[in-house]
């Protein structure tokens, strides 16, 4: 992926992921939003899909907008649990309580 992306964005996208607290939560959009890319919230989940190449990020710590984790990472949830993130009944987390304050 790096060769249609670039590693200096890649890193920098997985720079703020790494800067999230235990027991917070950033949405993509945010992090597009440090990055100066406000309008590139996918482009920043599509490189989170594949950050594991590129090491240890904590980035069960995204979510979407909403406070959705992502589809098909059922782990994203306990993990966040196991840091005290708490979900509402509709599954999503509480981005009012949770949300990085960067």
């Amino acid at each position: 992926m790096s060769h249609v992306l670039g590693e200096d964005l890649i890193y920098e996208v997985l720079s703020v992921v790494e800067e999230i607290p235990e027991g917070k939560v950033a949405s993509y959009g945010q992090i597009a939003r440090l990055i100066g890319r406000e309008k590139n919230a996918r482009l920043v989940g599509r490189i989170l899909s594949h950050a594991e190449y590129y090491g240890n990020y904590p980035c069960h710590r995204v979510v979407n907008h909403a406070g959705r984790t992502a589809p098909g990472w059922r782990h994203q949830r306990e993990l966040l649990e196991a840091e005290g993130v708490t979900f509402r009944d509709n599954g999503c987390v509480d981005m009012k309580q949770f949300q990085w304050e960067e």
